[in-house]
Parts: structure tokens; sequence; C-alpha cells
């Protein structure tokens, strides 16, 4: 993962943001891009933002490093009981620093790399371990961001790119497990 801070101590979000300049800051609990930001270095809205967030949510909020290969997408990687069955590389628009389908990112065919693959194989045992069945992670570059097991978006493109029937394999994993 690239450096990372989950918390709701903002003074420790303004360390972080010193250390690293161009940042992500977003709720830990989000989804499909709602409530994610980039402050680029030199960007003076973070302590308006902090307040903002700490008027609308409870939830920690994860800062990040930005990762510039992310204009050449975030790749949802979907796994079924650990095992990686399908991705898609999402890209976001020139103006935007989300690449979310939902708000304006374009789904393209991809395969894995063999760095998404050893990711894959890394975090295997302790999804398996904790009981989840299907997961989808992002990775931009070299990079794991998330983990999401509550929405992990893009089956249905992935079904739509390389005909992998996700949802299928997804009750089948469930079918062993019974």
């Amino acid at each position: 993962m690239p450096e990372t801070l989950i918390t709701r101590d903002f003074a420790a979000i303004k360390d972080f943001r010193n250390e690293f300049g161009d940042i992500i800051v977003k709720p830990l609990y989000g989804n499909g891009g709602a409530g994610v930001f980039r402050l680029a270095d030199g960007d003076q809205n973070l302590s308006s933002l902090l307040e903002m967030f700490d008027d609308m949510f409870r939830e920690p909020l994860i800062a990040q490093r930005y990762l510039s290969d992310v204009r050449a997408g975030d790749k949802r990687i979907i796994l079924v009981d650990g095992e990686p069955v399908g991705a898609i590389n999402r890209v976001p628009p020139p103006d935007s620093a989300r690449s979310n389908m939902h708000v304006g990112g374009v789904a393209e065919h991809s395969e894995l790399t063999t760095r998404e693959k050893e990711i894959c194989e890394r975090i295997a045992p302790v999804l398996k371990e904790q009981g989840f069945i299907l997961v989808g992670i992002d990775v931009i570059g070299d990079y794991m961001t998330e983990i999401n097991v509550t929405s992990p978006t893009g089956i249905r493109e992935v079904q739509r790119f390389s005909g992998t029937d996700i949802a299928a394999l997804v009750l089948d994993a469930i079918e062993r497990r019974r």
C-alpha cells in the first residue's frame, strides 16, 4: 500500500499532509467515490475539508499519498474465496482524481500483471481465514489502495469483457462452504 493513515485526529492528518504533500482524503466507510478529495501540493482547502468531514461523518478518515499512476487507471480486481477471478481497469476522466464508474470513470478490459498476482497471493490467506468470499481490491500502479468487502463493484463489467460469470463463482464458493 502507499503511505496511508486512518484516523479522526485532524492534527495527524495535517502532519501527514505536511510529510507527503499531494494526498487523497476520504471517509473510511465511503463507496463509489463519494467524499474522495485530492489535495494537491499547495492546495489550501485541507482545514475546510476536515471541518466539513467533521460535520458530516463520525467515522475515521483515510489519508493516502496520491499516486499519479491513477491517470492510467485504478484496477478493480475481483477475488472469490481468495482467488482472483477477473479485473477491470477504471480510467478517471481528465478533470477528476476519481475513477469510479458512476462518477465518470471508464471501464476497460484488463489482465492481471505479475505484481497484481503477487498482491492477491499475499492477501488470499487472510481473506480466507476471515471468511470473505467476495472481495474487490483496488490497485494503482504497484500499490493496493483498498480492500472492498461491502461493495465490490465491477462484476458485470468483468463478465461483459471476459465472459467470466462471477455470480456463479460466488454461489459455487458458498456451496463449497456448506
